[in-house]
């Protein structure tokens, strides 16, 4: 097979007689002659509102196909398998235990049962069927389940958000390919192998997720829901057992600390261990929101913004107070949700179901904070978000705290916005000057300002601001050498919570990885 690269459709032709066409007018190649044809990516062109146009790159099957070689562009196709790394000589005799069934852990847990490991995977919240009826309740009602909720659960924290799969990691031996085909084999679209910026869309993940569990479960996986780590018993430098729930002993000799970065309680654990960790920088700030045609426009142009799928956008500003400020996790058509994760402490996130339909855009606009915000403790960036969720908590008596940008610039709380439909769960208007530093604060009103001179109404008055956004990255990262382990023996940090992956993508990768390492070491 050949790969063909820099085919340009307009996006007002994007059929497939026009990718035809192209093809042939690029390297002489008739469509008698093609075999198969397959997209590899598709990407945009907005740089010309006045001519916007894909950019393909096809994998082509043909009839004689090197003599195509010669055309610019055009280079043989690369192997796409991703290979599985041999079994070490180790014999384990207990089942390897997971804790967390996020990104990283489903997917350490699926790479490990696929070599006949069997794993256990414990998660302190539910499967993802209850973990909706208990997410929507709280929406609904405000009543929150501090073990399933939106941080919580089967399928973590990505669960509900855009589902964005768009990486700037590289794809070494093809994990991310393998992660791709895996989600569509469990229900998501095809378009994600190939789009210039996938995502999956909550409503589409819930099936996802209850599929890639079935896979692991027919390979000799167990989940076991409800199941919060509480202790780890360590003998000579070596994990020998776990304590679930305060009183069920498990013993193991690969632990995987797939968790995610809103599990406090289990860091504090970790650090009470001994386990080595560090703080780290991460950006705390708010979620934005704007009718969703005010960014196609702007992103588009008139011509084009009813034509396409619904803008995204990545705006990035350093303030005067040398802070740097970026918007994060953007929502094309989605809706600004409560994200809390214990009771009396508020946070928020964005999501996004598939089809992008809510018409509002809303993003995280985040700034940087560092040992300088949080003090140089170990665990100051976790004590420094739980200060801020509960100052959010008691500001807006347990709602999402919303405020128009003209209140926020004049200090004030006047404003009142009529039929708000973007936000997920409860919500009340109040003064959000009264949560960060002047530093935080002030960076975030520059940007904001910065901002509006890219995109047009970025900061109309009306805008409506909500707060807060505290669990960007994780505030720790657990120390790994390069084989994957923390200083105590068996015990392998993981995914974004552990501070090595940020995003669905990268988390899932990474949990690929610490099951290769475990499987180059070890065999059933």
């Amino acid at each position: 097979m050949i790969n063909v690269r820099q085919i340009k459709i307009a996006v007002t032709d994007d059929k497939v007689e026009n990718i035809y066409s192209k093809i042939y007018q690029k390297i002489h190649l008739k469509k008698e002659d093609i075999k198969s044809l397959k997209i590899f990516k598709k990407s945009l062109d907005a740089r010309n509102k006045d001519n916007i146009y894909y950019v393909y790159e096809l994998m082509i099957e043909a009839i004689n196909e090197t003599k195509y070689l010669k055309y610019k562009d055009v280079y043989p196709t690369f192997d796409l398998t991703y290979k599985m790394p041999l079994a070490g000589s180790i014999q384990l005799l207990k089942r390897p235990v997971i804790v967390g069934s996020g990104p990283s852990g489903l997917f350490a847990a699926y790479i490990l049962a696929l070599k006949g490991f069997k794993p256990l995977i414990i998660e302190r919240g539910k499967p993802v069927e209850k973990r909706l009826k208990d997410v929507e309740l709280f929406w609904q009602t405000g009543k929150l389940n501090d073990n399933s909720n939106v941080s919580f659960g089967e399928g973590g924290a990505g669960t509900f958000s855009d589902g964005k799969l768009n990486t700037c990691i590289n794809d070494e031996n093809n994990r991310i390919r393998k992660v791709f085909t895996t989600f569509i084999e469990c229900g998501a679209n095809e378009d994600i192998l190939y789009d210039y910026k996938p995502h999956i869309g909550t409503d589409i993940l819930l099936t996802v997720i209850k599929n890639l569990r079935t896979k692991i479960i027919d390979l000799g996986g167990t989940f076991s829901y409800d199941s919060c780590l509480t202790d780890i018993i360590i003998k000579d430098n070596k994990v020998d057992k776990i304590v679930i729930n305060n009183k069920e002993v498990i013993s193991t000799d690969i632990l995987v600390l797939a968790i995610g970065n809103a599990a406090r309680d289990t860091f504090r654990l970790l650090y009470k261990l001994g386990i080595d960790m560090t703080s780290k920088s991460f950006a705390v700030g708010f979620r934005i929101v704007h009718p969703q045609k005010l960014i196609d426009i702007s992103q588009y142009g008139p011509k084009y913004s009813e034509l396409l799928s619904p803008a995204t956008y990545k705006l990035t500003y350093h303030s005067t107070l040398d802070k740097g400020v970026y918007s994060f996790c953007m929502c094309p058509g989605g809706y600004v949700v409560d994200s809390s994760s214990k009771t009396g402490y508020l946070s928020i996130n964005g999501m996004s179901y598939h089809k992008r339909t809510s018409g509002y855009a809303n993003s995280a606009i985040i700034a940087t904070v560092s040992k300088k915000d949080f003090g140089s403790d170990v665990l100051g960036g976790i004590i420094y978000q739980e200060s801020l969720e509960k100052k959010a908590y008691e500001l807006g008596n347990g709602k999402i705290p919303i405020q128009t940008l003209r209140d926020f610039y004049n200090n004030t709380t006047l404003d009142k916005v009529k039929n708000i439909s973007f936000i997920k769960g409860n919500y009340t208007y109040a003064n959000l000057n009264n949560l960060f530093s002047s530093a935080v604060t002030l960076s975030i009103k520059e940007a904001l300002n910065s901002f509006a001179h890219k995109i047009k109404e970025f900061n109309n008055p009306d805008t409506i601001l909500c707060g807060v956004e505290t669990k960007t990255s994780s505030p720790i990262r657990i120390i790994r050498n390069d084989l994957y382990e923390a200083n105590i023996k068996g015990i392998y940090p993981c995914g974004e919570g552990a501070g090595y992956a940020g995003g669905i993508t990268s988390s899932a990768v990474d949990g690929i990885k610490v099951a290769e390492a475990i499987i180059k070491n070890y065999k059933m």
